[in-house]
């Protein structure tokens, strides 16, 4: 199949943007871990971003790898949209009722209501078989504290038993559920209820997302495919309450909107602008909380037409310009590596799909970054970094599996102080695979790791 992001590609974009520059602290990294200011991974995942005093507060599911049982919702905050605190784990498991133990939690929303001035909290509740859904809602008069869960949000004294969801907060600070397959409700002044149906968009899908820029509303919506990724679309309307228009793919077709889907659309304000920031989740199921990465990108609106023409790794949240990453990093002769048996030189790419093999490196700076290969057949790496003493200072799951082939940068390590290190990239035998509640298969169909490019940096 060809590739949406051949290699060449890729160089040629990193060579086009160089002249950019990489702008320490401003560029979102799209498609790999990112880490707080605790060197954990960022997890957050189904997430929304609330605006507070300038200061962003970005909230998601806590995932786990072991179950996709309920764990709770994290919180973290930044004044940059790239470095991210960790707050809190603000909603934890209940003792009982709709996220009590093995129960399901997931696409979590936050908006504070004008009204009452505290802040509300969404999200989807469900058994384990997603055979009892309901939408839930929680309160907290602080951003960042302890959110009571107060129980099933009502609609004509009734719980809402649906799934998929999502919040939208007007600019008259009203505020409106988004249901997956159309429904559009809005919440009481006091957003602890339903106040009405205002719309039904026919033909919507899952994980909708709304947001306005220029008196128009837009819609968008993911498709039916499990944890896969495919290519999503959007609607648009002159008010909220309609009419709705279908439009088309806001990302090219193929590209299953850049390997993610919608979760949120976060309105950036610049000066007297305000820009949409889609925010996407690249889900790697069954490691949730240690593999599943974000696609962050600006939208481009004009009348009803919205888009993401072209797909950046990496873009710098004050410039809103694609910026080149690897600028500084040093290429790391990838013959200088001592291979075990089971790894092979392809055209100049090391390859394994051998369960358990492992290459290591010794360098002297900072921190790396690894470029490879993600494809049908791709699996789980582990990526670790150790120091002098051989004590690991760094270590995750890297997912290597996507439905189209793709080359990008997989992971770049926490900067660490200047030293010697090892890095080690190891073939895990795990195999990115699952099924949808009607058991059809998704997912890989091998164990694959691969290596294009090593980037070392000394600062």
């Amino acid at each position: 199949m060809r590739p949406f992001f051949s290699f060449f590609i890729l160089c040629c974009f990193w060579a086009r943007t160089a002249c950019l520059g990489q702008i320490p602290g401003t560029a979102v990294v799209n498609g790999v871990p990112w880490f707080d200011d605790r060197g954990n991974i960022v997890n957050a995942h189904g997430a929304c971003i609330v605006e507070e005093n300038g200061r962003y507060y970005l909230f998601g599911e806590w995932k786990s790898d072991k179950s996709n049982a309920f764990p709770g919702f994290s919180c973290y905050s930044s004044d940059n949209l790239v470095d991210w605190k960790f707050e809190n784990v603000v909603l934890r498991v209940q003792p009982d009722g709709i996220l009590g133990p093995n129960r399901v939690g997931e696409r979590v929303k936050v908006m504070k209501c004008p009204k009452t001035g505290e802040y509300v909290m969404f999200m989807h509740a469900d058994d384990m078989r997603y055979k009892d859904p309901c939408v839930g809602y929680a309160t907290c008069k602080t951003i960042n504290g302890d959110y009571q869960l107060q129980g099933p949000l009502l609609y004509q004294g009734k719980p809402i038993k649906r799934w998929d969801m999502g919040t939208f907060q007007d600019s008259d600070g009203k505020g409106y559920l988004l249901i997956h397959h159309g429904p559009v409700y809005r919440l009481s002044d006091d957003f602890r209820s339903v106040e009405t149906e205002v719309a039904f968009v026919k033909g919507a899908g899952e994980s909708p997302a709304m947001f306005k820029k220029d008196g128009t509303y837009y819609l968008l919506c993911s498709n039916l495919t499990s944890w896969e990724k495919n290519d999503n679309f959007y609607f648009t309307a002159p008010q909220i309450e309609g009419p709705w228009t279908r439009r088309s793919l806001f990302c090219p077709k193929g590209s299953l909107t850049y390997n993610s889907q919608t979760t949120f659309v976060f309105p950036l304000r610049r000066g007297q602008d305000t820009i949409p920031i889609f925010m996407g989740d690249r889900w790697s199921y069954p490691h949730q909380a240690s593999a599943a990465t974000y696609v962050w990108m600006p939208l481009q609106t004009e009348g009803t037409n919205m888009s993401i023409p072209v797909y950046w790794q990496a873009w710098d949240t004050g410039t809103l310009q694609p910026v080149n990453v690897l600028k500084g990093g040093k290429p790391y002769p990838l013959k200088k590596i001592q291979r075990p048996p089971h790894w092979r030189m392809d055209d100049g790419t090391l390859v394994t799909d051998t369960p358990g093999s492992k290459i290591e490196m010794d360098f002297k700076g900072t921190h790396v970054a690894v470029v490879g290969e993600a494809g049908p057949t791709g699996g789980y790496a582990r990526i670790s970094v150790l120091d002098a003493r051989q004590d690991t200072v760094y270590s995750s799951l890297v997912d290597y599996y996507s439905k189209h082939t793709e080359t990008a940068i997989r992971v770049i390590t926490p900067r660490k102080p200047h030293a010697r290190y090892t890095l080690c990239i190891e073939a895990t035998g795990i195999i990115p695979v699952w099924t949808d509640k009607s058991r059809n298969i998704f997912g890989s169909k091998g164990c694959q790791v691969n290596i294009h490019r090593i980037y070392t940096f000394k600062k």
